[in-house]
């Protein structure tokens, strides 16, 4: 089975500041990591291979830096990887990265499934992975945490808003991955890490994929981010203590105080 799983190279959002002044992201000096919902779409795409065979390739689209999530990848037990730097992909907003990555996956050849995490924490727009399988005209099924391939066909479990439902489709499909509460990531170990290091990574422009050049960066995004602000502060919470009774009493006080029930 041949697995393609597109990542993203992401700022730690621990970490992450905004300019109050510029009401940009300050970047200087804030690690990257690999975004966590791909995290869980590299270790499925590894687990699927483990069950049925075949080969695992992933491509992200990125500066020149970015070549460190995709030899994590490597070391985890991905085959190949691709990345995808041009300065003509400068500013490319979700519906460029889509065009990008299709392009790219449609050079890779011929695939069954593709795997992308189900958004990217610092975007938070859930829009790259259905853009690619629009590009690609290919059916998507969102927010999976597990997968099963029977034949040509996959079985998936995808969350809902009251529970999960069951989703069957033809491969080949593309499926985001939701990241399960608490699910711990897989890490390689130091030998793994340096073997991944002696790995052929291979880089790709904007024509090596065939890309027009109006439909990638800033001249091929309709959508542009003008400003990014933190929220307003909450006010701080009020702690009860004692007893349910006692406790129970100081809130029908409260709600009494606030007119929210009558007295």
């Amino acid at each position: 089975m041949r697995t393609v799983v597109c990542v993203k190279q992401v700022p730690d959002t621990t970490e992450v500041k905004v300019d109050p002044q510029t009401g940009t992201l300050i970047r200087a000096g804030v690690p990257s990591i690999l975004n966590p919902y791909d995290h869980f779409a590299v270790e499925w795409a590894l687990k699927l291979k483990a069950r049925h065979g075949g080969e695992v390739t992933v491509l992200t689209m990125g500066p020149p830096q970015a070549k460190a999530v995709l030899q994590l990848a490597l070391a985890l037990g991905c085959d190949r990887a691709m990345l995808l730097s041009d300065r003509a992909f400068a500013g490319s907003d979700t519906w460029a990265t889509s065009y990008a990555l299709a392009r790219a996956v449609k050079k890779i050849g011929k695939f069954d499934l593709i795997l992308c995490g189900q958004q990217a924490i610092d975007g938070d727009t859930a829009q790259v992975g259905p853009g690619v399988a629009q590009s690609l005209h290919i059916p998507q099924i969102t927010f999976c945490d597990s997968i099963e391939v029977e034949g040509r066909k996959a079985k998936v479990q995808r969350h809902i808003d009251d529970g999960y439902e069951i989703v069957e489709a033809k491969l080949p499909v593309l499926c985001t991955m939701s990241l399960p509460h608490a699910h711990p990531l897989p890490w390689p170990s130091f030998p793994k890490v340096a073997q991944a290091r002696s790995k052929v990574l291979e880089v790709w422009t904007a024509a090596d994929i065939g890309a027009e050049p109006e439909k990638i960066g800033l001249k091929g995004s309709p959508t542009q981010v003008h400003k990014v602000y933190p929220p307003p502060l909450r006010a701080k919470g009020t702690v009860f203590t004692g007893s349910a009774s006692e406790m129970a009493s100081k809130l029908l006080d409260i709600l009494r105080q606030e007119n929210f029930i009558k007295p």
